[in-house]
């Protein structure tokens, strides 16, 4: 996103717009008001009322959380965005999408906030679940975050930990809001079928609180103990399955079944990937905009997930031979394959 400038509307409400997208009739302009996300007297009392020999971690957070200041800016598109190139490039997404338009249709040009119910998807792996999340930030002009549930080794992760505890830190949202730009960054939940627990912490509790807008904003972090506003959060979380998710979680989402494209599609897909990868390299403008046929016809049999792997990679064997083009011999699509190992 670029800088964004302060600027006063016929209201005189202060509102926040994106000076590059301003000069672009094709793109929505980005406008943020300024919310709090917490009181700085609050912290201010917090800190003061530290003993001593108090957790130094927990001392540092209040005087970052006062250094930062509690306000953030909570964006929104000024006017419904084009999201064809969307649709091009994510054609399995289409249902979260068509939701999506729906939901910002209802508050641009006004000023009301962004309300984004959220979301979990489902599919297998590898079909775009988390980089449609990422384009989605992008396409909103906010901040991610992002938790792995299946690599976690603590259930705190979410809602931090208690101070009192040795090594105790702020969890994932916390950091999200207080260190971000945003009061509303879309928050990944990774693999949220695989997430494991303690006995002690259940690492999806926060959940109950902070997908429902009128509890979110009163969040308090276990480590900070400040109440945080978190009702803007726009949460997109992934699974393979929903078996495994407890149900009062699933009734606070919309739930999507993700699935795989079929050929057409992933040949959009492929072509996407292949575009943004040759547009985020200078050495990309060597090439074609497009994948000739053939190549793309063995791309379009991987999945999203492999396609960015094999697609960069046989850039670089089409340069070893010296060609400004990728060919179906540069697209090795068994290179993902685990290959057997000689025993002895």
């Amino acid at each position: 996103m670029g800088a964004l400038v302060p600027v006063n509307d016929s209201s005189g409400k202060m509102v926040v717009r994106e000076a590059e997208a301003a000069l672009s009739e094709k793109k929505s302009i980005p406008v943020a008001a300024f919310k709090d996300i917490y009181c700085t007297h609050d912290v201010e009392t917090a800190l003061s009322d530290l003993p001593p020999g108090a957790n130094e971690a927990l001392r540092a957070t209040y005087e970052k959380m006062l250094k930062a200041g509690g306000t953030r800016f909570c964006v929104k598109p000024a006017s419904l965005p084009e999201m064809e190139a969307l649709y091009e490039e994510l054609p399995n997404f289409s249902d979260v999408l068509d939701d999506i338009r729906k939901q910002l249709a209802l508050c641009v040009e006004t000023d009301d906030p962004l309300e984004v119910t959220p979301m979990l998807l489902l599919g297998k792996p590898g079909i775009g679940k988390t980089h449609f999340a990422k384009r989605l930030s992008k396409l909103l002009g906010t901040g991610y975050g992002f938790v792995g549930m299946s690599s976690l080794t603590a259930g705190w992760v979410l809602s931090g930990a208690s101070s009192q505890w040795k090594n105790a830190k702020p969890g994932k949202v916390f950091d999200t809001l207080v260190q971000g730009d945003y009061a509303n960054p879309v928050i990944v939940i990774d693999e949220i079928d695989k997430a494991t627990g303690d006995s002690q912490y259940d690492p999806l509790g926060a959940l109950y609180t902070l997908l429902e807008q009128d509890t979110a904003r009163e969040f308090s972090d276990e480590f900070a103990e400040i109440a945080i506003d978190a009702s803007d959060v726009i949460w997109v979380a992934t699974a393979n399955e929903a078996r495994s998710i407890p149900e009062p979680i699933l009734n606070r989402m919309n739930v999507y079944e993700i699935p795989e494209p079929d050929f057409d599609g992933a040949c959009r897909i492929a072509n996407s990937i292949y575009r943004e990868i040759r547009e985020s390299h200078h050495w990309g403008e060597r090439f074609p905009e497009v994948l000739e046929d053939d190549a793309l016809d063995r791309a379009a049999s991987l999945s999203p997930r492999e396609m960015r792997r094999i697609i960069l990679n046989a850039f670089g064997n089409a340069r070893l031979c010296r060609r400004d083009r990728v060919m179906a011999e540069d697209v090795e699509t068994d290179r993902g394959q685990r290959k057997h190992r000689i025993g002895f």
